[in-house]
């Protein structure tokens, strides 16, 4: 829930540059908006996470945006080359450290107010699970192969293209028979993300009905958040193990497959980044 949180406030802002600095002013309202969402908050819940999501985000703005553009300026360099594999994963790595680092700053406030959340609330984030599961399915689970495999393609080329611009004919066949030689399980992901739900709701429930300590509170909610990306069960953990390497080669590969002024597109977007990263980062 966290790590959606962080992403959430931040990935809208990334259409273009100007965009970044505008959508970054705007995400602590993103992000409350979206929080109210989920756990329907009262006046006073409203209030005290306004204060914490104002709080995050300047602590985030005046350490961790100059951090950020230091990260985009290392990967500019790569992408003027061919990636590897190896360095894919990196870029993996190096963004779910920061994430983590974020999640961490946010944990105080988070147990303060989900201490706070009624029974009505759960199952209010409850039934927004459930909508939110409605419109997975009709995403990702379509009835016919052809046409979940005929989606996932689209979606790919739609974020490589937002990143690289237009591909050309043999660029899409590519990825189309990349993402056909996927690991991928939409429908064990599915499953793996209901059971993650029910863990949240869990630790929420305890949260909100036992005298946990701030200790005992903190860790708890660090394992939540830790089975994201190491889930506890054994089937799926070693399946995550599997997709993530595909992915890394599978980014390489697109990577590489790009012509060397497509490769320029993507290195003056992330400068784009970077610079107002620095720019934000400088005003805080």
């Amino acid at each position: 829930m966290s790590r959606r949180l962080i992403i959430g406030a931040l990935v809208a802002s990334l259409a273009g540059c100007s965009a970044l600095r505008v959508g970054y002013s705007q995400a602590p309202q993103i992000v409350h908006w979206w929080l109210d969402s989920y756990a329907d908050f009262d006046d006073s819940q409203s209030a005290r996470a306004r204060d914490a999501i104002r709080a995050w985000f300047r602590w985030h703005r005046s350490t961790q945006l100059a951090d950020y553009a230091a990260l985009l300026a290392r990967v500019e360099g790569e992408l003027a080359e061919p990636l590897t594999p190896a360095q894919a994963c990196r870029g993996v790595d190096d963004v779910n450290a920061r994430l983590a680092a974020a999640f961490d700053r946010a944990l105080p406030a988070i147990i303060d107010i989900a201490r706070t959340l009624s029974p009505q609330q759960l199952a209010h984030l409850q039934q927004r699970y459930a909508k939110n599961n409605a419109e997975y399915r009709r995403e990702f689970l379509q009835d016919s192969t052809e046409e979940r495999m005929r989606e996932s393609v689209k979606r790919v080329v739609e974020r490589a293209e937002s990143f690289y611009g237009r591909l050309d004919d043999a660029q899409r066949e590519h990825i189309a028979q990349w993402v056909g030689d996927s690991p991928f399980d939409a429908q064990a992901w599915f499953a793996e993300r209901k059971l993650r739900q029910q863990e949240v709701l869990q630790a929420l429930h305890r949260l909100s009905t036992e005298a946990l300590s701030q200790e005992d509170a903190q860790a708890l909610l660090r394992q939540v958040y830790e089975h994201v990306w190491r889930s506890p069960r054994e089937p799926y953990r070693a399946y995550q193990q599997r997709l993530g390497q595909y992915n890394c080669a599978f980014a390489a590969q697109v990577h590489n497959d790009m012509s060397p002024e497509q490769r320029r597109r993507a290195i003056a977007k992330l400068k784009g980044w970077e610079d107002d990263l620095r720019a934000l980062a400088a005003g805080s």
